[in-house]
């Protein structure tokens, strides 16, 4: 009897056929600056938008859009709904804007409440907004972040214009490709990967931010110049007193120069999407995103950045990564600044489980590694302008850490 292959007997499982799928997306859209965007003869959202071209054909050929502004931004501008309408109104090279701007909650109660995204959705969808039309949001980071994920998940994805209305949104999350909500209480756990349409940085909406809002956009500017550019780094250090008096010139450069740094390492890091385990943008973050929680969002996103960042940096230290002093000299910038790199919450001992009567916050680094997937990886210092990422941190250098934030807190 003649041997059959084992691929041709009964029951005998055939090799399979794997046709790998592979293609690219290119995505273009256009980050600009500006002051008095809903001014009459302000062009800036046409141009980014780049709708200048509409009207030529057909009776009405304009797309749709509708706006959602951020509750808070209505005290510092309570007109500026009315400006919005007038602004489109006014102007044959935007989109025709189908209803009055819808205002809803922003900071994390908009993050915190899935009602509300159903209730964009609702807006979206019943105002035909589709693929070809426009949701512009005006508002700070948190309040992006929701309707973002609205947009992106309504009809599979619409077009989203975002004007962010504060420090923080203008030179970080505003200029990115994320968008989310919280859940039970943990940071960005619904979201998506979608990067706008356009963006516009409208400078006018900083004249009105309590300074306490203005001192917390700065963290994000101090920590990418730690990560990519030691010259941003010296600058900083130089206009930290411009900077903290809020000096609109000073502001302006900070601003621009810490979104371009973003936009590069989205653009050429080689990870838009956070496929990978590393996260260089989120140096300083494991602990920032802990503390928010742990102080019920007493902590702005930014001031707890500022801790995470002091913490990480002592780390770093602490680990032989980084010259000693360097830590000295990132915690003096940030308390130049305004910040306060110290909250009760790092003192909070866990009770009860493994983890009993060590701090909280150690937490952060497990639900860091949880959210990312894969491999803990964390960005540290070796240098001013040069990250370095590592997988293990050591729980004993951390505590070390905090008392040396403690020690700085007490003096």
């Amino acid at each position: 009897m003649t041997a059959q292959p084992m691929s041709t007997l009964p029951g005998a499982h055939a090799a399979p056929h794997i046709h790998r799928q592979r293609f690219t997306v290119t995505f273009d859209y256009a980050v600009a600056f500006t002051r008095g965007a809903f001014d009459p003869g302000n062009a800036t959202l046409a141009q980014a938008m780049g709708t200048q071209a509409m009207g030529a054909a057909g009776a009405d050929p304009r797309p749709r859009c509708l706006a959602f502004v951020d509750m808070g931004v209505l005290d510092g501008h309570p007109d500026l709904c009315a400006a919005i309408a007038a602004h489109f109104a006014a102007r044959g090279d935007l989109p025709a804007l189908v209803a009055p701007p819808r205002v809803l909650p922003g900071g994390e109660a908009v993050k915190n409440d899935p009602a509300l995204i159903g209730q964009m959705h609702d807006a979206i969808l019943g105002h035909g907004i589709d693929r070809h039309s426009y949701v512009l949001a005006v508002g700070g980071g948190a309040f992006l972040d929701a309707v973002g994920l609205a947009a992106s998940t309504a009809h599979r994805g619409v077009r989203l214009v975002r004007m962010p209305t504060t420090v923080l949104a203008q030179n970080d999350s505003g200029v990115g490709v994320k968008s989310a909500i919280n859940r039970d209480g943990a940071k960005n756990q619904i979201g998506t990967f979608a990067p706008p349409w356009a963006v516009v940085n409208d400078a006018a909406f900083l004249d009105t931010l309590p300074a306490r809002d203005r001192v917390a956009g700065m963290a994000e500017a101090v920590k990418v110049a730690l990560i990519r550019d030691g010259a941003f780094f010296e600058w900083l250090e130089r206009s930290a007193d411009a900077l903290a008096l809020f000096e609109a010139d000073a502001v302006a450069h900070s601003i621009r120069r810490c979104a371009e740094l973003h936009m590069k390492q989205i653009a050429e890091g080689g990870d838009p999407f956070e496929q990978g385990s590393a996260r260089p943008l989120d140096f300083g973050h494991w602990a920032a995103h802990k503390l928010e929680t742990l102080s019920r969002n007493h902590l702005r996103h930014g001031e707890a950045v500022a801790i995470g960042i002091a913490l990480d940096t002592r780390y770093s230290v602490l680990a032989g990564l980084l010259d000693e002093g360097e830590d000295v000299r990132v915690a003096v910038l940030l308390e130049h600044l305004g910040f306060r790199l110290w909250h009760p919450a790092l003192a909070r001992r866990a009770i009860d489980g493994d983890g009993a009567g060590r701090p909280q916050v150690l937490a952060g680094l497990e639900e860091f590694r949880e959210h990312l997937g894969g491999r803990l990886t964390i960005t540290l210092l070796e240098g001013i302008g040069r990250g370095v990422e590592v997988n293990a941190m050591d729980p004993a250098l951390v505590e070390q850490a905090i008392s040396w934030l403690a020690a700085r807190e007490a003096a």
